[in-house]
């Protein structure tokens, strides 16, 4: 049987990757596929072909991305050059070409996603995207097929390496937030540019998916609540230790009473939980389903090797279905295109959550009276606090809150109230907290 034929785009980190792997294991993988796997045509812009294992089994190399999706002998095409576009019109020349389409574009499947899967629905091909939320860790497969028999109650992941390695070296080590990411751009963790790691957008991108893939919704990036690390500060990471707490750069999509919640922020979550012990630039994600309860799964979120065995994959799965009725194949998000529901996405505000509360007050009577008041008043039950002794010379003290759940909104209105308040000064620290249990 002749060789499925692959077009490759891009030829970077992921791209090379993808080479290696695929021609390292070629026997493996034909093995398993039924069949042999190509890459018979690819483009990039830049390279370094001595940097990968395997190129020169490639039988055209250009610079035109659209010669490529165009090209009749191509079979599959992996979108590995990331971005909103050419990205986004490469793929849908493809699909429009009647090709198969592999990507690991994160944030092209969570802005243009319904789009694409519309498109590839009519020409009745496939687009599989593993890669794209958690490198190599198969969690999308596990949430649309292996958990298919269960209800998804919630998700929560730490879905950004270099977002956990900035947590963890600032707990581990009591350092500041700009030095450690600064060490994360010299390793190569963070780019020169790291807003979509510290800021949450990364992270937003891969929930987005993950959230439509466990409550049957459409992509809907627009409305997920995203915050970054960047203001968390040493203090904080090293009181929310005393407490127990450890915290993490989360993603987290629960089914409520009221519709869905899809947020990311910096989350206490106990030191006892497995997912607090991920430490570095590793990805886990924590999934409850209601008859298999919380699963853990947990490896290399990106990086060249661990990424192209997840595009690999994909490759794969797509290669067993070639000859499959498109109408049987495995739905793009999990539940059928007809079955998706318009269950709303939930705003912040009407979130509820626990909240760590870290506010500078004046050291005199009366004060931690007054802001007790102020959240009975808004109907915050306090279930712990810590009061720091204030340092030589200074008449503020750091006083530490742990609430119980109450709505984002109820919090808001506290928040302001105390900050106005005479015997506080400066802005309330306020993260939320997540117990994550089963």
């Amino acid at each position: 049987m002749e060789p499925v034929k692959i077009g490759l785009l891009g030829l970077g980190t992921v791209g090379g990757g993808s080479v290696t792997v695929l021609t390292r294991n070629a026997h493996e993988i034909a093995r398993r596929a039924g069949r042999g796997i190509r890459i018979t045509h690819a483009a990039a812009r830049q390279y370094e072909p001595e940097r990968i294992e395997g190129i020169e089994q490639i039988d055209r190399i250009s610079d035109d991305a659209f010669a490529v999706v165009d090209d009749p002998e191509v079979d599959i095409v992996i979108e590995l050059i990331g971005g909103y576009s050419p990205a986004r019109e490469l793929v849908l020349k493809a699909i429009e070409n009647g090709k198969h389409v592999v990507t690991a574009n994160k944030a092209l499947i969570a802005l243009h996603g319904n789009a694409i899967f519309a498109a590839a629905q009519a020409k009745g091909v496939m687009v599989a995207f593993e890669a794209a939320v958690a490198g190599g860790i198969p969690i999308i497969k596990a949430v649309r097929e292996g958990l298919a028999a269960n209800r998804i109650e919630w998700i929560a992941g730490i879905i950004n390496g270099t977002g956990n390695f900035i947590l963890s070296e600032m707990r581990d080590k009591g350092r500041e937030f700009a030095d450690v990411l600064a060490e994360a751009q010299r390793l190569g963790y963070a780019e020169a540019d790291p807003t979509f790691d510290v800021e949450g957008t990364d992270a937003a991108h891969k929930l987005t998916i993950l959230g439509s893939l466990a409550f049957g919704i459409p992509l809907q990036f627009d409305k997920t609540f995203t915050e970054g690390i960047s203001r968390i500060e040493p203090q904080d990471v090293a009181f929310a230790a005393e407490l127990g707490y450890r915290i993490k750069h989360l993603g987290i999509t629960r089914r409520a009473a009221d519709g869905i919640e899809m947020r990311v922020h910096p989350t206490l979550i106990p030191h006892r939980r497995l997912i607090a012990n991920v430490d570095g630039v590793m990805n886990a994600v924590l999934v409850k389903g209601d008859a298999v309860g919380p699963t853990l799964y947990y490896g290399a979120g990106a990086g060249a090797l661990p990424t192209a065995s997840a595009v690999v994959a994909d490759v794969v799965d797509v290669v067993r279905a070639l000859t499959t009725d498109p109408t049987n194949r495995v739905p793009h998000l999990a539940f059928q295109p007809d079955e998706l529901t318009d269950t709303p996405v939930l705003p912040i505000a009407a979130v509820e959550t626990a909240y760590y509360l870290r506010i500078t007050a004046l050291d005199r009577p009366g004060v931690m009276a007054s802001i007790a008041g102020i959240l009975s008043e808004e109907g915050i039950s306090i279930e712990a606090i810590k009061q720091k002794e204030p340092a030589a010379g200074e008449m503020t003290v750091p006083l530490i809150l742990l609430t119980h759940r109450v709505r984002e909104a109820a919090m808001d209105r506290a928040i302001a109230r105390i900050q106005a308040s005479d015997g506080v000064s400066g802005e309330v620290v306020r993260l939320r907290m997540e117990t994550l249990d089963g």
